[in-house]
């Protein structure tokens, strides 16, 4: 999976980098950055950095990893908040960005950030959050990286309230309701068609008109996932490249995917599949079913889902912060 929200203890994640959220003196600090000096062994960190600093707000630099499981840390000093108004978010981005370009140039394959300056620094971690994922989406439309965004715990991670709300509501009504008020509109309905099918009886039935749109999608009931999924790439429009990024993929599971071959993928990536293509719920169901899954609204991951695709929201980045504030699995592979 290239980005991957995760909780766990930046010092101990056996990665080619993680990243240290300095300060411009390159000296050891508290929080994260003390956490990563003592873990690395101060003295030969700080003889390493010394040799480095002073740097900017917003650059990055690279020194061994010394005593972590990461062979690499890349020291990047992000911006203290005053309100917006002193180009923080511009330093922010250019934190996460030369930390890429460090990475990259060192031929890492794997690198884990803290939420850079969302802690005594005082950026609002939800901004913080949005202009993280915002710089590594942007990154990884042209380059190949695994990164990784380390949240020690739940407090330390926030996302739009209006968003979290809305989700809520959903989940509150489809999650534990929907059961009983389906059942209870479908006895509705046959009553109603039963009360019509009396007086009309003898009435010759119209066939019904095929929608051409849904069938060209839907297409036909016994093609396989990966004839299914390139023929929605052509449909759409995409290129393979647009569908694994915007699905948040490893370019050599989605090979693995396209060339078939007996290859069934997991549920979530089927279902981020379905949301880089931009798929209509019945169009996500066809697609889904071609893998065997379903969605079902006694599972949490997929009324979340359902959720997204019925308001036409298909940003996977977004969906995966709401998926991991609920404990559920993320999307992609």
């Amino acid at each position: 999976m290239p980005f991957e929200i995760v909780r766990q203890d930046i010092t101990k994640m056996r990665v080619d980098a993680i990243v240290n959220a300095a300060n411009t003196a390159l000296d050891m600090g508290g929080g994260v950055c003390g956490a990563i000096f003592k873990a690395a062994g101060i003295s030969e960190l700080q003889n390493a950095c010394a040799k480095l600093s002073p740097i900017q707000k917003g650059d990055a630099v690279i020194t061994p990893g010394f005593g972590l499981p990461a062979r690499y840390i890349v020291h990047t000093a992000g911006p203290v908040y005053h309100g917006g108004k002193e180009s923080e978010e511009a330093q922010l981005r250019c934190c996460y960005l030369n930390s890429l370009k460090r990475a990259i140039e060192n031929h890492c394959k794997t690198i884990a950030f803290p939420l850079i300056s969302s802690g005594i620094y005082g950026y609002p971690k939800e901004k913080a959050l949005s202009v993280a994922t915002s710089a590594i989406r942007d990154f990884l439309n042209d380059n190949e990286l695994e990164v990784y965004l380390a949240v020690f715990d739940q407090a330390s991670f926030e996302i739009s309230e209006k968003l979290l709300g809305e989700v809520e509501s959903y989940i509150d009504e489809h999650y534990i309701e929907e059961h009983a008020v389906k059942r209870r509109e479908l006895l509705g309905t046959e009553r109603e068609a039963f009360e019509e099918y009396t007086i009309s009886y003898n009435l010759p039935m119209e066939a019904p008109i095929a929608s051409a749109g849904i069938d060209d999608l839907v297409g036909n009931l016994d093609e396989p996932f990966s004839q299914t999924l390139l023929r929605l790439i052509d449909i759409k429009g995409k290129t393979d490249v647009e569908i694994y990024k915007r699905a948040n993929l490893d370019r050599k599971l989605f090979s693995k995917i396209r060339t078939g071959k007996g290859y069934t993928p997991s549920k979530r990536t089927a279902v981020a599949l379905a949301v880089a293509l931009e798929l209509s719920l019945d169009e996500t169901d066809d697609l889904l079913e071609r893998a065997g899954y379903a969605l079902s609204h006694s599972q949490k991951f997929d009324v979340i889902i359902e959720y997204f695709i019925i308001n036409d929201k298909y940003d996977i980045f977004e969906i995966n912060e709401v998926l991991f504030k609920y404990d559920q699995p993320l999307l992609g592979g």
